[in-house]
């Protein structure tokens, strides 16, 4: 099998089976654990980003000031970029969300869609990553996609709750998680044709994926859960937060990172 076939098999079959696994998990999920289960997604965002992004933005990195600025930048984008939905919203709907709803249980869609440019971002450098690898050896190329592939499940999980949290039906959001997988088989071949140009880039989209996580989570996902303060559900969102944590954590240690 030639090199490319297995960049390709690999990109595939490994977004299918963490969307599968996501999946799974997500449609059997009751409408009333969503909130709940947002906190398993805030430990989840936040343990990917200073786990695994992060350190691997600045290991090595012979210009950590111009990661860190770029990091930085991302947040401000998407703080932009989520104003632009909330204009748009109340364009089109009128007043304020908060005034005339009273604090709903979803966003209207806002930090899903943060999520999935986000989340695409972050699969278009695990698709550069899986190339570069494979072009090296193919060995290290499926384990290398092995180790992704463990990652992205419990992201994956994170991203639909984030979806169906954010007011998307279960549907829509297995439909856009699929979309942003894709963008993991157009970075696997941007990287198989022009790998050089292909890598400078990779710190930059690590950096914007790290922000938008950074985001989401702090930003929108935390605030909703300061809303119920009772001490039950605060023991309960910690506890969940843990597990996101402790989740990519426990793969990190298994996939020898």
């Amino acid at each position: 099998m030639t090199t490319l076939a297995w960049i390709l098999l690999s990109c595939v079959a490994g977004g299918a089976l963490s969307l599968g696994i996501a999946a799974l998990v997500a449609f059997r999920v009751k409408a009333r654990w969503i909130s709940t289960l947002v906190s398993f997604a805030v430990g989840a965002l936040l343990g990917a980003v200073f786990l695994d992004i992060l350190p691997h933005l600045f290991e090595h990195n012979p210009h950590p000031g111009a990661t860190a600025g770029m990091l930085l930048a991302g947040i401000l984008v998407f703080f932009v970029l989520e104003k632009v939905l909330l204009w748009r919203h109340h364009h089109h709907h009128g007043g304020d969300d908060e005034s005339e709803h009273g604090h709903g249980e979803h966003d209207h869609g806002r930090s899903g869609w943060m999520i999935v440019f986000g989340d695409s971002f972050h699969n278009f450098t695990d698709g550069v990553i899986i190339a570069g690898a494979f072009l090296a050896d193919v060995r290290l190329g499926i384990t290398t996609s092995l180790a992704i592939i463990a990652h992205e499940i419990p992201q994956e999980i994170g991203d639909f709750l984030i979806l169906l949290h954010s007011g998307f039906g279960k549907q829509k959001a297995l439909l856009l998680n699929a979309l942003s997988s894709f963008a993991t088989v157009v970075g696997a071949l941007l990287g198989y044709v022009m790998l050089k140009d292909a890598q400078e880039w990779v710190p930059t989209l690590l950096a914007l994926a790290a922000a938008s996580m950074i985001y989401v989570a702090v930003a929108d996902l935390i605030p909703g859960l300061h809303r119920k303060s009772a001490l039950r559900e605060t023991v309960m969102q910690v506890v969940f937060i843990l597990l996101g944590v402790g989740l990519i954590a426990a793969i990190h240690e298994l996939a020898g990172h």
